[in-house]
């Protein structure tokens, strides 16, 4: 496909945005939140999905056994063809960061002081693959560099491929991502090692506490959750009060003034907008626990984004790197194949949003690269439609980033 160049002036492109009838962001919306001292702003990245096995791994320096247990591709390199006859050869093999494209450019630009995402793949050479589970996510441990050559300070894990390599599955992964510097949440060998935040500290800015849960109706079986003598992941049959309190109950015990406190959360389907109220009314209930940043995922899109108390919740980051490119099935119209780079700047010692910026993207020869002009406001589009019933509108910045817009003044 023939791509426009990201960086053509904003003049030129608002202008065209108007003659399409697209308006800015309402009066009462503010794309900035209290002042604060520029040192004490602490911009965080999050990525949605990351699914750097399967496909992925076939094309990377290191790539694993490719059988697969699903119903119709019985090898992983049968991603790569579908991928290939689509958008022409994959350079195989392809360096570390391949994958991440120009998002590199992007995140350089950006220099947040953390970066994190939902990583959905068993990091292992196990082949005990979890029994009629259907679809099985592994990356060889020698290729957990194309997580490093993006800066990945911390993975959640809480999520419905974790466990895709059975229980050597998890714990090599674990082992693989400690022994990289990457830090992780939401699974462990048991329980007390699976509630733990994972910790990032940000020097004269405080600390990043990240916490991770899944939700079953993202997919995750009953059999992973962990238990005081087991291993497995944090996860909820559902959003009940009795089911989330523990949680709640953890957040404020493990919070210290001056942490940001982020929850990494894996809950609904795969396609469609929906936020269902058991998903708000949790939200509201880690806001008000001390949570700073709600992300979540599982969709393969992304969804409406929220504010609380200033405080941002993504319900649906969508997939950021996947291999189904060439995969019909009659979802197309959810563009998955555009995701979004998250960028969300808090006030340090408030734990308030100050900023909210998203950059485009478009998967293409599994690597990131820039969305075209029309594809990055389709997503604008989206998002904005999607927010309206959340009191957010998204416009266009001259960097050609999407902004996010809420009222400041709005206490839930």
């Amino acid at each position: 496909m023939n791509r426009r160049n990201f960086l053509q002036s904003a003049g030129g492109f608002l202008l065209g945005l108007a003659g399409q009838g697209v308006s800015p962001a309402p009066a009462n919306k503010t794309e900035s939140g209290p002042v604060a001292d520029a040192k004490k702003l602490v911009t965080l990245f999050f990525g949605g999905d990351v699914m750097t096995g399967r496909g992925i791994d076939q094309v990377l320096p290191h790539p694993s056994d490719p059988v697969l247990h699903e119903s119709y591709v019985k090898s992983a390199t049968g991603y790569v063809e579908l991928a290939e006859e689509v958008s022409g050869p994959i350079p195989k093999p392809v360096s570390f960061d391949y994958i991440w494209g120009d998002a590199l450019g992007v995140l350089e630009a950006m220099r947040p002081d953390a970066r994190i995402i939902n990583l959905e793949t068993s990091i292992t050479t196990s082949d005990e693959h979890w029994q009629h589970k259907g679809i099985n996510y592994r990356m060889h441990p020698d290729n957990v560099p194309c997580l490093t050559a993006a800066g990945i300070d911390c993975c959640a894990l809480a999520n419905n491929h974790t466990l895709d390599w059975s229980y050597p599955g998890l714990a090599e992964t674990l082992n693989t991502l400690h022994d990289a510097g990457i830090l992780t949440a939401g699974a462990g060998n048991d329980l007390q090692e699976a509630c733990k935040p994972a910790v990032i500290e940000l020097p004269d800015k405080g600390r990043v506490l990240v916490f991770s849960l899944a939700v079953r109706s993202s997919g995750t079986l009953r059999s992973w959750a962990a238990k005081d003598d087991k291993a497995g992941i944090i996860e909820l049959s559902d959003l009940t009060r009795h089911r989330t309190q523990p949680i709640i109950d953890r957040i404020r015990a493990e919070k210290q003034p001056g942490d940001i406190v982020v929850a990494s959360i894996h809950w609904g389907g795969n396609w469609g907008y929906f936020v269902s109220p058991d998903q708000r009314e949790f939200a509201h209930k880690l806001v008000d626990a001390g949570v700073d940043v709600i992300h979540g995922h599982s969709s393969h899109h992304a969804k409406g984004i929220e504010v609380i108390n200033n405080r941002p919740v993504i319900y649906g980051c969508g997939d950021l790197i996947n291999d189904y490119e060439g995969i019909g099935g009659g979802n197309d119209r959810y563009r998955g194949e555009l995701p979004l780079l998250y960028f969300v700047t808090l006030d340090a010692a408030t734990g308030e949003l100050h900023r909210f910026e998203m950059k485009p993207m478009r998967i293409r020869k599994f690597r990131l690269n820039h969305a075209s002009v029309e594809e990055s406001e389709w997503l604008r589009e989206v998002v904005h439609r999607q927010g309206q019933t959340f009191n957010t509108a998204v416009t266009v910045t001259e960097e050609q980033f999407l902004k996010l817009g809420w009222d400041a003044s709005r206490q839930t």
